[in-house]
């Protein structure tokens, strides 16, 4: 018997059902074991990740409430060492960074110049700590040996900081001028004092302190401006 156009596309549609079954078949035959497998790892994988964050935020809020019982200890000029020594062991970067510019700040507030400043230096080769910690590091280090450091290392050590748009171009722009006054570079300590004015980011007392120091160096803010935008 002659097959119609519909019993045809029938018989096609079942020839074709049953070659993807047989495909599909032979498929999980061949590779269903590495496929089980593949979603077995993947779910794995992402249950750890589930089980490690969670793990993450038990240790940020137990640094946390550990670092809060230090700054306590410190605000009576102590160093909880119990807490101190939890957070440098087990502490992440930041908690272990915090802590120990703790210390350095408890040194330095007794007076003991050489343990701040080598607590610092160690927060600055660490190569675990935050960039902003390692900058302040940096400052607060250079402000306490500043008077035993010769001026242009000064300078060189602040360079990257002593420029407008830095968070710390205040305090670095503020030791970098001094050093340019105390090498007799007048100039330059104006334009630097004159820079830190004129920068809205910078702390109103430095910008005060920066107006009055470049006035009495005889350059102005706004001669700066003009020099560097070309203004008439």
């Amino acid at each position: 018997m002659a097959l119609t156009p519909e019993s045809s596309d029938a018989l096609l549609r079942e020839v074709d059902d049953a070659v993807r079954r047989d495909e599909v078949l032979s498929f999980w035959s061949r590779y269903g074991r590495l496929v089980a497998g593949g979603v077995g790892l993947a779910l794995a994988a992402y249950g750890a990740w589930l089980l490690w964050t969670a793990q993450q935020h038990k240790a940020a809020e137990r640094n946390s409430e550990e670092f809060a019982v230090m700054l306590k200890s410190a605000t009576s000029g102590a160093l909880d060492k119990d807490n101190y020594g939890k957070l440098t062991k087990d502490g992440t970067s930041g908690y272990k960074s915090e802590a120990e510019l703790v210390k350095a700040a408890l040194a330095a507030g007794k007076a003991d110049v050489k343990g701040a400043i080598a607590t610092y230096d160690a927060l600055r080769a660490d190569g675990t700590t935050p960039q902003p910690v390692k900058d302040l590091a940096l400052i607060r280090r250079t402000a306490l040996d500043f008077d035993s450091m010769k001026p242009q290392q000064v300078i060189d050590a602040l360079k990257d900081l002593a420029v407008p748009g830095n968070p710390w171009f205040g305090s670095a722009g503020e030791m970098t001028a001094l050093s340019y006054l105390k090498l007799n570079k007048k100039r330059e300590a104006g334009e630097m004092f004159a820079s830190m004015n004129r920068d809205a980011a910078v702390t109103e007392s430095i910008r005060q302190r920066a107006g009055q120091m470049a006035g009495m160096l005889g350059v102005a803010p706004e001669t700066i401006k003009t020099i560097e935008t070309g203004e008439e």
